[in-house]
């Protein structure tokens, strides 16, 4: 494997400079340029990697570091967050600065990538100017303050951490649902030593934004809160609009009639092949008035896809958040009635339909459906 010796600072900026996103079939570059202020932390390491990369990556000079990380929110958000500009700052107050528009950026859900400078990695020169300094530890410093505004956060002890980080910085700001503020903090001494980085960390780089396509095999769940609201008809009329099979549990037996094409019968530990080989493959739960007991579920393990999501229907807020669920606050037969609304015209692929349909279901189709 070719190697390219490199100083920390050099490699994030080197790094930044090839990503690229994509979506549509149209491309650009992720990180047009890099806002900062220098000061002790970050300009014998950062700011000479950007002096070298010239208009390979070019630098804006700002005057407050609030401001750069707001403004580049605010591009990243006419980007449509397909782009966005790294801020880097002095350690002490010049990081603190930037927690403002950090914590503004992760509620927005906007990527904005941090580089504040740290404190010496040694600690064999601290306490440094401005530093601030623990009697209970040494191994803190202000940018400990950006972990609960930052989606990810590190601090870059070793060069050879640099490479992991990089990329799962680069996931976090690109993913649809995960992204805002990111934050590496690089200690001063670290940003300038070298290591031999493999040279494919610097290669052209293109993250795909995906549109996420509606679920392909999506399972309705029965509970009894469906008889209790007397929610047997909207659910019924929900499944046939949409195609969506029904699994029941043991006290919402009796929701869908037992000759419904779209019934699977009973689910979880004592319930049908046909409804728990579905359960097993589905991609989206949709439980209605189901608290998800271990017999529901069978302690967990009922449903098994990796990418499986949970929507539930439910007057008690506990049992709506269950699963790490979407939580549908409400009675069953309205929420159900405004759930048709939304998704009118929605319908499940012929293949699954059939292949879940009534007739076949005691055949026990294959688990690993594509």
């Amino acid at each position: 494997m070719k190697a390219r010796r490199l100083t920390v600072a050099q490699a994030v900026v080197e790094f930044l400079a090839q990503q690229h996103t994509e979506r549509d079939a149209v491309e650009r570059r992720f990180f047009p340029g890099v806002f900062g202020i220098f000061g002790h932390g970050n300009v014998a390491g950062v700011g000479q990697a950007l002096q070298q990369a010239g208009d390979r990556l070019p630098f804006y000079l700002c005057r407050n570091e609030q401001a750069m990380v707001h403004t580049a929110a605010g591009y990243a958000k006419m980007a449509s967050r397909l782009a966005t500009l790294a801020c880097t700052s002095s350690i002490g107050p010049g990081a603190t600065n930037m927690l403002t528009g950090a914590a503004g950026a992760t509620i927005n859900r906007l990527p904005v990538l941090l580089l504040p400078g740290d404190l010496f990695a040694t600690r064999q020169v601290a306490p440094v100017l401005q530093q601030l300094e623990s009697s209970a530890t040494p191994d803190i410093s202000v940018n400990d303050a950006f972990k609960p505004v930052s989606r990810f956060w590190d601090r870059i002890n070793r060069p050879e951490q640099l490479v992991t980080s990089l990329l799962e910085a680069m996931r976090v700001l690109t993913s649809p649902a995960d992204t805002g503020a990111v934050t590496l903090a690089l200690p001063e001494d670290v940003q300038a030593e070298a290591w031999d980085y493999p040279e494919e960390l610097f290669a052209r780089r293109v993250w795909r934004i995906r549109r996420p396509r509606a679920s392909k095999r999506p399972l309705l769940v029965a509970g009894g809160g469906v008889l209790y609201s007397e929610a047997t008809q909207a659910l019924r009329a929900f499944a046939k609009a949409t195609g969506i099979p029904v699994g029941e549990t043991q006290a919402g037996k009796g929701s869908m009639p037992f000759d419904d094409p779209l019934a699977l019968g009973a689910i979880g530990t004592t319930g049908t092949p046909g409804a728990n080989v579905t359960a097993r493959a589905a991609d989206l739960v949709i439980g209605v008035g189901t608290r998800y007991s271990d017999f529901t579920t069978a302690s967990k393990t009922a449903f098994q896809d990796k990418g499986v999501r949970f929507v539930n229907v439910n007057v008690c807020d506990f049992d709506a958040c269950k699963h790490a669920g979407l939580p549908l606050i409400g009675d069953a037969r309205v929420t159900l009635q405004a759930l048709g609304e939304a998704l009118a015209g929605f319908q499940v692929e012929p293949a699954y339909r059939e292949r879940t349909s009534r007739p076949i279901r005691s055949q026990v189709p294959s688990p690993r459906w594509t």
